[in-house]
């Protein structure tokens, strides 16, 4: 299936996101499209987004900041995949992200509606990765108490069309918010055990 990596942006820093960029446009599998819905008052980010001339990047600066929640919601209304994932604007995918997600859609029974990963944590503009998070499998008493979902997260369109998108009412919490809508929409979730993503402290 296509994916589409919702990235929603606001004046990142510019080493930042061409690092966020060639983490995305270097994994293995490929069948990908990099939706970035552009929430800056400035051209900072655009001026990134040109250099790169690859065309599974869709850009769209927006006429103005919407706050997370509907700049995500800008992103999704310009996906085209089969499936969806939220990545933040100054983090990182590891190179095999995808492939593991797409390995586990294929493999699992029934075919989940949500697959999750481990993660860990980039200091800074550094080399240095600490504190991993080695999370349980679906667990839904510990979601209802604490988001330890959170990233790397893919979904299908489907469970998006079911659950309705983000709410701005919840920015801050608004990713525990929407995997809770997904669970009460009949999502089947999937973890997989392995760091697949790098979230930028």
């Amino acid at each position: 299936p296509l994916i589409s990596i919702i990235v929603p942006t606001y004046e990142t820093d510019g080493k930042f996101l061409r690092q966020l960029l060639d983490s995305v446009l270097c994994q293995t599998y490929g069948n990908l499209e990099l939706c970035l819905a552009d929430g800056s008052s400035t051209d900072r980010v655009e001026a990134v987004v040109r250099e790169y001339k690859d065309p599974r990047i869709l850009y769209r600066r927006l006429e103005k900041n919407g706050g997370i929640s509907e700049n995500t919601n800008c992103g999704f209304a310009m996906a085209h995949g089969e499936y969806l994932a939220l990545l933040d604007h100054d983090d990182l995918l590891t190179p095999n992200a995808l492939y593991e997600m797409i390995k586990a859609l294929n493999e699992a029974a029934p075919r989940p509606d949500v697959l999750y990963s481990d993660e860990d944590k980039l200091v800074g503009d550094s080399e240095y990765y600490c504190d991993p998070n080695f999370k349980p499998d679906y667990n839904e008493e510990l979601l209802r108490r604490n988001n330890y979902i959170c990233h790397f997260l893919l979904f299908s369109k489907k469970i998006l069309e079911k659950a309705g998108g983000l709410d701005p009412a919840y920015d801050g919490a608004q990713d525990h918010e929407f995997v809770l809508r997904c669970r009460a929409k009949g999502a089947k979730f999937h973890h997989i055990p392995k760091i697949l993503y790098h979230w930028r402290v």
